[in-house]
């Protein structure tokens, strides 16, 4: 299926590597560029271009996809670790010391291609970023993570008059900054949906992610192994989808080699406080 989780979007040119598109008040932009200069500063080089384009609006939703997320990418670092000092680089240096507070809900899964890609929504609609009381911010990760923390919000909450739309980061089986169940993906599915319903109470949605008050509701869910398709779908109907939702299965390798399955919602419920 094409997941549309924003209104018809029209052109509105370029800025840099990025294609910008414009949708009933949200700016979408979306770039995919070649690794040169490598990952780290290709990366740095890309999310300074994204400020750029930004235009000096807020972000309230980023999208990566890194080439060979799990691969070593030298001194000792993955790709996903290299990568994330380079985004961490380019937000201070745009945001300044205190660039932790701007951090967005995101997502980084592994790419197929030989290309970075970075998808951003941004917006002049208020907005407050959300953490899950049950994980370790992401942008505080110790240092055995990488030299330079993950760089993104668990969710984010954009409001406008009428309604608010809700990003709800990828989300896997991290408790604290540990990794539970490393390889077992049934055991991983229990730990994500109760991350999932412990974000949803933070984000004042309660714990089953708004059912029943008329929220669209849009999942993608990431699997490392295809096999396990079938029957995780078989459980997310069972646990969590509702016959409106909207539902996407990508296959994807995910930040960490040891996680199998991650799954990210975007919700538009009626307004919240």
């Amino acid at each position: 299926m094409v997941e549309a989780i924003f209104p018809p979007a029209s052109p509105a040119g370029h800025s840099g590597p990025f294609a910008l598109f414009q949708a009933e008040g949200w700016l979408l932009g979306v770039a995919s560029v070649s690794l040169v200069s490598g990952l780290e500063a290709t990366t740095e080089a890309l999310y300074s271009d994204m400020f750029h384009a930004a235009r000096g609006l807020r972000f309230a939703r980023i999208w990566n996809y890194v080439p060979a997320i799990n691969a070593g990418g030298g001194s000792g670092l993955e790709n996903y670790q290299v990568f994330c000092r380079g985004r961490s680089l380019a937000f201070e240096r745009h945001f300044g010391a205190g660039f932790k507070t701007f951090l967005p809900a995101a997502s980084a899964v592994g790419s197929k291609t030989a290309e970075l890609s970075v998808v951003f929504a941004a917006c002049q609609a208020a907005m407050r970023h959300v953490e899950n009381p049950l994980q370790v911010s992401a942008y505080d990760y110790p240092r055995e993570y990488g030299p330079r923390a993950p760089s993104f919000a668990r969710a984010t909450i954009v409001r406008n008059r009428e309604q608010a739309t809700v990003f709800f980061s990828g989300t896997a089986a991290i408790r604290g900054h540990g990794t539970v169940a490393p390889h077992d993906t049934r055991h991983q599915l229990d730990c994500t949906l109760e991350n999932l319903r412990e974000l949803s109470v933070a984000c004042g949605l309660g714990p089953h992610l708004d059912t029943g008050c008329g929220a669209t509701r849009h999942f993608k869910v990431y699997l490392r192994h295809v096999d396990d398709q079938p029957w995780v779908a078989a459980a997310l109907e069972e646990r969590l989808l509702q016959p409106r939702d909207l539902v996407s299965y990508l296959q994807a390798d995910l930040c960490r080699a040891q996680l199998n399955v991650e799954i990210e919602a975007t919700l538009c419920p009626p307004f919240i406080s």
